[in-house]
């Protein structure tokens, strides 16, 4: 089956609906959480960290089993445990309000499917065999986690504070874009890597200009 990766805004102004409470539902509200989601979560049992993220009300939990309507006014609905035919019934009224549905481990009854994250800062990677063999996701998420470490979130990071001043200085976006490849194809990430941010700043301002590094440490230093 063909799929057509996208990635998900704003997703603390729609509704998404989670039903379940076991270990792979608890995986899955970590990741929606810590996206800002807002989430409601339905199910007679929750796992302990699921637990205290209710009462922390992190999300709005439904303390039952699904019923007909629960999607109502949802974005997007995650089915991570069922008992009976919860996953059809799930499924057919997210198709009847057009929303996005996934069951898990139940192709049939998804119109969308979760890639295996890779997450450094800004950096997202998500990994998806299509369904054909997912144990092979895992592993190579697991290799990518090794080999893109938290030096790509921090030099992301940089790279994020430095658009502003090079918008400012360089009308040109030929200009921009040269001095970004540039930037990219330097030693600054190793010297990100290696813990050198003096270094790292340093090799920056030769390519893009003393200015604008500093002008982007400034907001740094604000935001801090």
């Amino acid at each position: 089956m063909e799929t057509f990766p996208i990635y998900l805004r704003r997703l603390e102004e729609r509704k998404t609906v989670l039903i379940g409470g076991n270990d792979e539902a608890e995986q899955k509200a970590k990741q929606l959480l810590d996206r800002n989601a807002k989430l409601t979560v339905i199910n007679p049992r929750l796992t302990k960290k699921m637990l205290w993220w209710a009462i922390q009300n992190r999300f709005q939990w439904i303390r039952r089993t699904y019923r007909q309507g629960d999607l109502e006014d949802a974005f997007m609905a995650i089915v991570a445990d069922y008992n009976g035919d919860v996953n059809k019934k799930v499924y057919q009224e997210a198709r009847e309000r057009n929303i996005l549905v996934n069951v898990m481990d139940d192709i049939p009854h998804a119109n969308f499917a979760f890639g295996s994250i890779v997450k450094q800062g800004p950096l997202t990677i998500s990994i998806s065999t299509s369904g054909a063999a997912p144990a092979l996701s895992v592993r190579l998420r697991q290799r990518f986690e090794k080999e893109f470490g938290p030096e790509y979130g921090a030099f992301l990071e940089f790279m994020q504070k430095l658009r502003e001043p090079m918008s400012r200085h360089h009308d040109s976006f030929e200009t921009r874009r040269e001095l970004w490849y540039e930037v990219i194809d330097s030693e600054v990430l190793t010297h990100f890597r290696n813990g050198n941010l003096e270094k790292a700043y340093d090799r920056t301002a030769e390519i893009i200009g003393e200015e604008l590094v500093e002008e982007a440490l400034d907001i740094e230093k604000v935001a801090q």
